[in-house]
């Protein structure tokens, strides 16, 4: 969407009244299945191609989580039924694998997903179709679609607490980083709004394509910025060039680190402990929480899998997603009834690894919690958890400040509903 629709978008939209769940989709859900003694959900996650390691972890977590629902007894008497589908890392395929899932299988919804571009790729089958995705991975946000829920954490979640704790701690010169597409972009366009509010500057602002490994331009300039430290939205594998790098020109974690919203525990073992000691990372979840609940479920998945995947922030939101799909299964009486359920999505809570989470009643995204780390010896120290889970801002407000206490839900005629 181009900025000046955007910005008429959210002017129309400012006059909306928060929507119910149940009134963002006008279609009929005559496709879902659920007879006899299953319900059918699907699972859609790679199994191969460029991200195929770590969508495994999310994977593994789905089966887990369903598996453990089925030994507690299921869902109102009925066991679920999971079918996977493999988009191979291609959002393109993305869509074709999920009209299998829906008209083929029959399936009442999907958990899955990992990149924004296959969760926007899915987007018109679900319309078209009706159906409901369950999308597990942190996001940009700027996103709301009537037939997803967004478990994963929203910007303002990663930024609000961390932005202002890394510039009191670390000084006030910040040099902005990203993979060049939309969820890097817009996270930082958040982060420099932090920057500015809470009196620091940005010195500089480098983009690499999305899975480059190429930083020896982007660490020079970070040199001859002057930078007290570098806020980074670098994703995936590119985080191992960008942190070695990051060593081989000289920059130091001591003096200039990299505190970073895209690295979990799975990209911590590519880069090694060297590359990533003094460095920072801001996630609602990190497997080192030393709670009751995390610790129980880090052996409960390392004791299933030992397939070379690590439990990470990704692994512990599928299986959250899991069992917010099973709670919502559990208040509709006929689970082939999409509206029905996604309805019942509303302020639905999950005592999950991380602590309570919540669905808002409102905008489909989740409140979770807001934490940060310090790197030391490979593991990740961490320095802050909220109290309780945050709210989600899919339209942060400090961007968008007139919607601040407006948590609203466009209707597919409304053009900030994406796709249109």
């Amino acid at each position: 969407m181009k900025k000046g629709r955007r910005l008429i978008a959210l002017a129309l939209a400012a006059a909306l009244v928060a929507m119910p769940l149940s009134a963002c989709s006008d279609n009929d859900s005559d496709h879902a299945g659920s007879s006899g003694n299953t319900i059918k959900v699907g699972i859609l996650f790679s199994e191969s191609g460029s991200t195929a390691l770590v969508e495994k972890t999310m994977t593994n977590a789905c089966k887990m989580a369903f598996d453990e629902i089925n030994k507690s007894g299921g869902i109102n008497g009925k066991k679920i039924e999971y079918i996977h589908e493999d988009y191979a890392s291609d959002p393109s395929k993305a869509t074709e694998k999920m009209k299998t899932l829906i008209e083929e299988d029959k399936v009442v919804a999907t958990v899955g997903c990992y990149t924004s571009a296959s969760r926007q790729a899915t987007l018109p089958t679900l319309k078209e179709d009706n159906s409901l995705l369950i999308y597990p991975t942190y996001t940009e946000g700027e996103e709301v679609h009537p037939n997803v829920i967004y478990v994963g954490c929203m910007p303002n979640q990663q930024a609000t607490e961390f932005v202002p704790y890394l510039l009191k701690k670390l000084g006030k010169k910040v040099y902005l980083v990203g993979s060049d597409y939309v969820f890097p972009k817009t996270c930082n366009k958040q982060a420099r709004a932090l920057v500015n509010m809470y009196g620091g500057s940005v010195v500089g602002e480098s983009y690499v394509p999305l899975g480059g490994t190429d930083f020896s331009t982007v660490c020079e300039k970070i040199k001859k910025s002057g930078a007290d430290f570098v806020y980074s939205a670098v994703i995936g594998d590119s985080n191992t060039a960008f942190f070695k790098a990051f060593k081989q020109y000289g920059l130091d974690a001591a003096k200039t680190p990299i505190c970073s919203i895209g690295i979990d525990e799975s990209n911590l073992q590519a880069i090694g402990a060297d590359y990533a000691e003094g460095h920072y990372a801001s996630m609602p979840y990190f497997s080192s929480l030393n709670t009751a609940a995390s610790k129980k479920f880090v052996q409960s998945y390392n004791s299933l899998y030992k397939d070379g995947t690590k439990v990470t922030v990704l692994t512990e939101s599928a299986y959250s997603s899991c069992y917010l799909l099973a709670a919502a299964l559990k208040k509709t009486s006929d689970p082939s009834d999409t509206n029905a359920l996604i309805k019942s999505f509303s302020g639905i809570t999950f005592d999950a690894p991380q602590g309570q989470i919540k669905v808002d009643k409102a905008n489909h995204s989740t409140w979770v919690f807001s934490r940060f780390a310090k790197i030391h010896n490979g593991n990740f120290d961490i320095l802050y958890s909220s109290k309780s889970a945050a709210r989600p801002e899919p339209w942060p407000s400090i961007l968008y400040p007139q919607y601040k206490s407006s948590n609203f839900m466009p209707s597919w005629s409304d053009p900030k509903c994406y796709p249109q």
